[in-house]
C-alpha cells in the first residue's frame, strides 16, 4: 500500500475542493507514491510529533492543521515551521493536512464530533455552501437508460442529502442525421433518424464533474453525447460552516448546567462565556476552531448557546444578550478529530498501523 491510497480515502471523506480559499490542506511534504509504513494522527505536526512518528516507524503524519500555512521563502531552520519541514524531509516522513475541508463536512466532520459529544440531534449545517452542486442533463436511447444511470450513480451522481440514486427522466423523440465521418451507433450515414430517448437529469457535486462526465462518455452508446451541465445556486446541505442542533423538548438544560456539560464532555480547561440570559438551552450552534465569524448566523438560527473558540475580548460584546457564547479553546474544540480520523482509517484499512499521538500539542496552558 502507498501513501496515496490513504490520501485518496481521506479525500473521499473531506474533498479538497471544500477547503477554504485561505487554507493549505493536502500533502505538504513527502511523495505520495512512497510505500506506507504507518500513520500517525495529530492536530499539529510539531517537532515532537515528527519524533513520535519516527519512534512508531510511521512515514505518514495526518494532521488537522497545516504546518505550512503561508509561503516559505527559505528552509534554513530559523523558525519552528522550517525546522519541522526539514526534519520531516530528512526522515522521509510525509505530512498531510486535512483542515477546513474536514471542518466543512456534515458527516464525519469536526463539528459533528462536538455535537455528538454534547448529545445534540437534528444536526444541520449552519451556513451551507453554495455553487458546489451541478445539474447534468443527458439524452440516451431508452434501452440504455438504466445502464447509464447505474454508471452515473457509481461515479457519485444522484446524491441528495441522505438519499442516493436520485434522478428524473422524461421520454421523447430524439432526431439526428449522421454526416461526413460519423460512425453512428444507430442509423445510417446521411439519413435522418428518429429514436425514442430518455432525458435523464441528475445532481452532482461540482468537484466530481470530470469523473462523472468521463463515465458518461464511456458508458453512453452514442459517438457524440448530447448533454448540458449547469451550476446550481442551491445550498449544499451537507457542506458548510458550523452546525446547529437541538435537544428533545424534555431534555434541555439550564444555561449553567449546559456550560458544565460542555466543560466535562469537551475536556476543557476553562470555558469563557458571556452573561447568562436565564433561558433554557434547547438549541445549540457549534464550530470547531475559530468560529466568531458565525456568531450572527448562530443568533439568526435561534441558537441559545454558541460553542466555539478564539473569541476576542470585544467580540464577546456582540452576543448582546441574544445568545450565550461559550469559548472552550481552539485545541479543545478540535481534539476529538484525532479519534474521528483514526476510526475511519482503521475501518477502511484493517492491515495498516494507525496511531493516535500521545503528545499534547496544545500551545495554551491553564493555571
Amino acid at each position: 500500500m502507498k501513501i496515496k491510497d490513504i490520501i485518496g480515502f481521506l479525500e473521499t471523506i473531506a474533498p479538497p475542493a471544500y477547503q477554504e480559499s485561505y487554507d493549505n490542506a493536502g500533502l505538504i511534504t513527502g511523495n505520495a507514491d512512497t510505500l506506507l509504513t504507518g500513520v500517525l494522527i495529530c492536530l499539529d505536526s510539531i517537532e515532537s510529533i515528527i519524533d513520535e512518528a519516527i519512534t512508531h516507524h510511521c512515514n505518514l503524519i495526518v494532521a488537522h492543521h497545516p504546518i505550512v500555512f503561508r509561503g516559505l521563502k527559505r528552509l534554513n531552520g530559523k523558525n519552528y515551521v522550517e525546522r519541522i519541514v526539514l526534519k520531516a524531509i530528512k526522515n522521509d516522513i510525509a505530512i498531510y493536512a486535512i483542515h477546513t475541508n474536514l471542518d466543512n463536512m456534515l458527516q464525519n466532520g469536526v463539528n459533528q464530533q462536538i455535537a455528538q459529544r454534547l448529545g445534540l440531534k437534528n444536526l444541520k449545517i449552519l451556513v451551507p455552501k453554495r455553487q458546489t452542486l451541478m445539474h447534468l442533463t443527458v439524452f440516451v436511447p431508452v434501452d440504455h437508460t438504466q445502464t447509464l444511470l447505474n454508471a452515473l450513480y457509481a461515479a457519485g451522481a444522484g446524491q441528495i442529502g441522505d438519499y442516493e440514486n436520485c434522478s428524473f427522466r422524461t421520454t421523447g423523440i430524439g432526431t439526428f442525421r449522421p454526416v461526413r465521418h460519423a460512425n453512428p451507433h444507430i442509423g445510417t450515414l446521411n439519413e435522418s433518424e428518429e429514436v425514442m430517448e430518455d432525458r435523464i437529469e441528475v445532481v452532482l457535486e461540482a468537484h466530481l464533474q470530470h469523473k462523472i462526465l468521463k463515465t458518461m462518455r464511456q458508458t453512453h452508446p452514442y459517438e457524440e453525447v448530447a448533454y448540458f451541465l449547469t451550476v446550481l445556486e442551491n445550498e449544499n446541505q451537507t457542506v458548510g460552516a458550523g452546525l446547529i442542533g437541538d435537544y428533545d423538548p424534555e431534555n434541555g438544560f439550564s444555561e449553567m448546567d449546559f456550560l458544565k456539560l460542555v466543560k466535562q464532555k469537551m475536556n476543557a480547561g476553562v470555558v469563557r462565556y458571556t452573561a447568562l440570559r436565564g433561558k433554557r438551552v434547547q438549541r445549540v450552534a457549534v464550530c470547531g476552531g475559530s468560529g466568531s465569524f458565525l456568531l450572527g448566523n448562530a443568533i439568526g438560527a435561534g441558537a441559545d448557546v454558541f460553542v466555539t473558540a478564539d473569541f476576542k475580548y470585544h467580540e464577546f460584546f456582540d452576543a448582546d444578550s441574544k445568545i450565550v457564547i461559550a469559548d472552550i479553546g481552539h485545541f479543545e474544540s478540535e481534539q476529538y478529530t484525532i479519534d474521528l480520523l483514526k476510526t475511519a482509517l482503521q475501518k477502511k484499512f484493517t492491515k495498516i498501523n494507525v496511531f493516535s499521538t500521545k503528545k499534547d500539542t496544545n500551545p495554551v496552558k491553564y493555571l
